[in-house]
C-alpha cells in the first residue's frame, strides 16, 4: 500500500513533466492538426493545420495550412517562419542560432495551403494573419517560453503586418529585406535606381537596356527559339513574346541589384549573343512565361491589392517600344478581378511602427532593390536596422553580418529574450 501511494504521489508530482516529453503525444491533442514525423529526422514532422477560409465566419469553409515543425525543447524559445510564399525544408537561421522550437508556414493560397476552390476575395493580410494567429494560439498551448516571427522577402512583409494584427503574439520580430511599399508605383525605387552603386555601372547596365532594345528583331528571333526550347508559354501577356522581352528588359536594373550581379560582368562586346545571355541569367524570359505567373499569381494578388508593388520608367527608352509605354507596373494579379488598390492598411502600419514598433530586428541589403522601401525605425523605438553595405537580397542574412553587427544583435536579443545567440552554427558561405 505505502508503495502504491509513493507511486502515486511520484506521478502527480512528475507525470505531467513525462507525457510533456513525447512532442507526438501533445501533436496529437492540438485540435485540427494532422501530422506526419519526417522520416530520418527526429522530432521533424511535417503538420497539416484546418484554418477557416473566413476567420470571421467559419461556415465560408476551410482548407488545410502545410507547416515545417521542429521540436528542440519544451524550454527551449519558438520561432514562427512567417513564409510569403511556399514553404520549404532549408535551415533558418534565427531557429539554428536560438536553438528555438521551429513552425515555418507556408502561406495561404500557395503550395498545398490551398481551397479546393480559389475565392481571391479571401486573400489578404487580415485573413493570412489570422491563420499565423491560430498556429500560435494553439502551440502556445506546449510552448511557454518566449516567442519570436521572421520571414525573408515577402515572407517579412508578413512578418510586419502579422506584428501590426496580433502585437501580443510573439515579443520579438525579425524581417529580412522586407519592404514596405507607399503604393503601387513606389516611387522609392526610381530613386534608388538612380543612385545606387557607380554612375559608369549604372550607365552599362543602361547600354546593355539600349542594345537589346536596337536590336530587336535579332533578338526576338532567338528568343523565340529559346522559348520553345524551354517549353514557353506567355498566354498571360495575350501570347506575345514581344511584351515578356521589353518586359524582361525593363526589369534588368531591378533584378540587376536586387540579385547581386557584378559590374564587370556585363557584356560591352557588342556581340548579340553575349547581351541576350545577359538578359537570360540576370532577369529570364521564363519569369514572364505563364507558368511563373501561375505559381506567382497569389503573390501578384496580394500586391495589387494592399501590399504594393514597383513599375517601369520607360521614357528613356519608349522610341524603341512597341507593346509597352508610360509606367507598366510589374504586378501581374489573376486575369477576371477587379483590382483597386487600397494604401491605407501600409498607412497605418507605418503610423504604428513610428509610435509602437518596439523589439523588431530589421535585417537588409543596402545594394538590394528592395531596400529603398524598407522600414527605417524611429530613434525612440526599441528596434535596430542591420544595414549590410554593398548586399543584395540573397546574402542579407545573419552570417553575413559584421562582428559590431552581431554585437548589437546580441545585445538586444538578451536584453528583450534573456536569449544567447550562437553564430557558431551558421555557415559562412
Amino acid at each position: 500500500m505505502k508503495k502504491y501511494l509513493l507511486l502515486s504521489a511520484l506521478f502527480l508530482l512528475f507525470g505531467e513533466h513525462i507525457k510533456a516529453q513525447n512532442i507526438s503525444d501533445l501533436l496529437y491533442d492540438l485540435e485540427g492538426v494532422r501530422f506526419q514525423a519526417i522520416e530520418g529526422t527526429s522530432d521533424k514532422y511535417r503538420l497539416d493545420i484546418k484554418q477557416n477560409l473566413d476567420h470571421t465566419d467559419p461556415s465560408k469553409g476551410h482548407f488545410y495550412q502545410r507547416v515545417i515543425f521542429t521540436h528542440k525543447g519544451f524550454d527551449r524559445p519558438t520561432v514562427m517562419n512567417t513564409q510569403g510564399y511556399y514553404v520549404s525544408d532549408r535551415p533558418n537561421e534565427i531557429a539554428l542560432i536560438c536553438e528555438a522550437n521551429y513552425l515555418n508556414i507556408e502561406h495561404r493560397y500557395f503550395g498545398t495551403s490551398r481551397p479546393d476552390s480559389l475565392d481571391w476575395s479571401y486573400l489578404n493580410l487580415e485573413q493570412a494573419t489570422a491563420d499565423l494567429h491560430h498556429i500560435n494560439q494553439l502551440f502556445k498551448q506546449i510552448y511557454k517560453d518566449k516567442w519570436i516571427s521572421t520571414g525573408i522577402s515577402k515572407g517579412g512583409q508578413t512578418t510586419i503586418f502579422y506584428r501590426y494584427f496580433y502585437p501580443d503574439d510573439v515579443d520579438v520580430s525579425i524581417p529580412y529585406v522586407a519592404p514596405l511599399n507607399y503604393n503601387m508605383e513606389d516611387q522609392r525605387i526610381y530613386e534608388f535606381l538612380d543612385t545606387v552603386g557607380s554612375e559608369a555601372c549604372r550607365k552599362k547596365i543602361e547600354d546593355v537596356q539600349f542594345f537589346l532594345l536596337k536590336n530587336r528583331k535579332e533578338v526576338l528571333a532567338r528568343l523565340k527559339w529559346f522559348a520553345q526550347g524551354q517549353g514557353l508559354t506567355f498566354r498571360y501577356l495575350d501570347d506575345s513574346l514581344e511584351a515578356a522581352f521589353e518586359y524582361a528588359v525593363l526589369e534588368y536594373p531591378f533584378s540587376f541589384w536586387q540579385w547581386g550581379s557584378k559590374c564587370e560582368d556585363l557584356p560591352t562586346s557588342g556581340i548579340l549573343d553575349d547581351y541576350i545571355q545577359s538578359l537570360v541569367d540576370i532577369v529570364g524570359l521564363e519569369f514572364y512565361g505563364d507558368a511563373s505567373m501561375t505559381l506567382f499569381a497569389p503573390h501578384y494578388h496580394q500586391a495589387s491589392l494592399e501590399m504594393g508593388y514597383y513599375g517601369f520608367r520607360t521614357e528613356k527608352f519608349e522610341p524603341y517600344l512597341k507593346v509597352l509605354s508610360g509606367h507598366p507596373n510589374a504586378s501581374f494579379p489573376p486575369k477576371g478581378v477587379n483590382y483597386n488598390f487600397d494604401d491605407s492598411l501600409n498607412k497605418k502600419v507605418m503610423t504604428w511602427l513610428d509610435k509602437s514598433g518596439d523589439h523588431f530586428v530589421y535585417i537588409n541589403g543596402l545594394w538590394d532593390t528592395w531596400s529603398a522601401t524598407r522600414v527605417r525605425p524611429k530613434k525612440k523605438r526599441k528596434a535596430i536596422s542591420l544595414d549590410l553595405p554593398k548586399t543584395d537580397h540573397g546574402q542579407a542574412r545573419v552570417r553575413n553580418l559584421s562582428e559590431a553587427q552581431k554585437t548589437a544583435f546580441s545585445q538586444v536579443m538578451k536584453d528583450w529574450l534573456d536569449i544567447d545567440l550562437d553564430y557558431s552554427v551558421l555557415s559562412s558561405k
